[in-house]
């Protein structure tokens, strides 16, 4: 995906999201739901005015911090070699913050849904979005597993990134699955996303070690 294409999509998607919000401002409560439990029930509240212009005034700060990395990163030439499957990942992060955005709004209108189960496996399809992209990032400063060793050599870059990528897309399908099992399912989720997160982490020093021995 081309850079002016990610940015159309995302501000168009972002656009849309202001407008239904403005929409159904006159039928929203106040305050909001905006935060809920393990079991999906509302557990907090925030004023209207936040509830509805909050996720799209962040969503697009990220966008452009997403969209300024790679022309600030000193390796942004490594960047350049997998910018493509970059772009998509921002635009289906910026889906996936107004799909959370969405659930909000129908959840103020009163509609009976639960959270956890809507929400969980849209993450687990994100999680194998990073993998997917984790497997193809090449060695720079903001994108990817940056420990000390794989910052320092392109080939312990790629083997943990091959592993790393592995590990992630796991995470996301276990966690897709997790949400449709309760308080247990959420116990499975995290032990998949702490193997994901660290193993990579101390597979990084072992090759480091190796190549300099």
């Amino acid at each position: 995906m081309s850079n002016k294409t990610t940015i159309v999509i995302s501000l168009t998607l972002i656009a849309i999201a202001i407008a239904v919000g403005l929409a159904l401002y006159g039928r929203l409560p106040d305050p909001m739901p905006s935060h809920w439990n393990a079991a999906g029930e509302v557990d907090d509240y925030m004023p209207k005015f936040w509830g509805v212009f909050l996720m799209p005034l962040v969503t697009v700060a990220l966008v452009g911090l997403f969209l300024a990395i790679p022309y600030i990163d000193p390796l942004k030439a490594n960047i350049a070699q997998f910018r493509g499957i970059f772009n998509w990942f921002v635009v289906a992060f910026v889906a996936y913050m107004l799909y959370v955005y969405a659930l909000t709004l129908a959840a103020s209108l009163g509609y009976p849904f639960n959270m956890t189960v809507m929400l969980i496996p849209v993450v687990g399809l994100l999680f194998v979005g990073v993998g997917y992209m984790t497997g193809r990032a090449k060695r720079n400063f903001f994108i990817g597993i940056r420990t000390p060793w794989t910052l320092s050599s392109d080939t312990v870059w790629d083997e943990t990134h091959k592993l790393g990528s592995k590990l992630f897309m796991l995470a996301g399908l276990v966690t897709i699955v997790s949400a449709f099992l309760g308080e247990t399912g959420i116990f499975l989720m995290m032990a998949a996303l702490l193997v994901a997160a660290f193993v990579p982490i101390v597979y990084s020093y072992i090759l480091w070690r190796r190549e300099n021995k």
